[in-house]
């Protein structure tokens, strides 16, 4: 499980202040307690999608993602902390809601940038 604390959440909410959408996922966050897995699957639930109810579900949907959020721009603006252009880009190349692109970018940042991308660039 991936905790994401409240201090982590108020520095998320500065950095995504633009995206009234990225706000309510940090809010659904902060009801889960801070498990970011929890709050996906409520967030995918409200976005009319239905996923598992598996404890892994997040991470899956992250890893379909994981050829876009690793492009060198999206990764530059990851590793920057530049959360609002990640955020932008991820929406426009995946059919991801802003809602629910908010948990997996901290998803990816929380279990580390590099390793998320390692097996894409194995298989170059």
């Amino acid at each position: 499980m991936i905790t994401v604390t409240f201090e982590e959440i108020a520095q998320y909410r500065s950095e995504l202040s633009a995206s009234p959408e990225a706000l309510k996922a940090l809010d659904m966050i902060e009801d889960c307690e801070g498990d970011l897995e929890d709050a996906a699957i409520a967030l995918a639930l409200q976005a009319r999608q239905e996923p598992d109810t598996s404890d892994r579900w997040l991470e899956g949907l992250a890893k379909r993602c994981r050829a876009v959020l690793c492009q060198s721009d999206l990764r530059a603006n990851l590793a920057a902390g530049s959360l609002q252009d990640a955020m932008r880009s991820l929406t426009k190349a995946t059919e991801l809601p802003p809602s629910l692109a908010t948990p997996v970018i901290i998803y990816v940042l929380k279990t580390g940038l590099e390793d998320f991308c390692k097996p894409l660039e194995e298989k170059l």
